[in-house]
């Protein structure tokens, strides 16, 4: 008779899946958060790293889920 463990009857194959799933999740929440942070940007602030007004439109009107 064989003693199975609790840990030998976990299946191992769908954590993977819901670990991609979470950093997905988090990948798109930082893209919101990152948009919408630099749309409330100064002028100053964006010409100080290279980026303009228009490149902050393009990128602040973009779906969270598109890189």
């Amino acid at each position: 008779m064989s003693t199975y463990t609790h840990e030998s009857m976990i299946n191992h194959h769908g954590t993977g899946f819901l670990t991609r799933l979470v950093e997905t999740f988090d990948a798109w929440r930082q893209r919101y958060r990152s948009r919408r942070e630099l749309a409330q940007w100064s002028d100053r602030e964006l010409h100080d790293i290279g980026i303009s007004r228009s490149d902050i439109a393009y990128e602040a009107e973009k779906p969270f889920w598109r890189a």
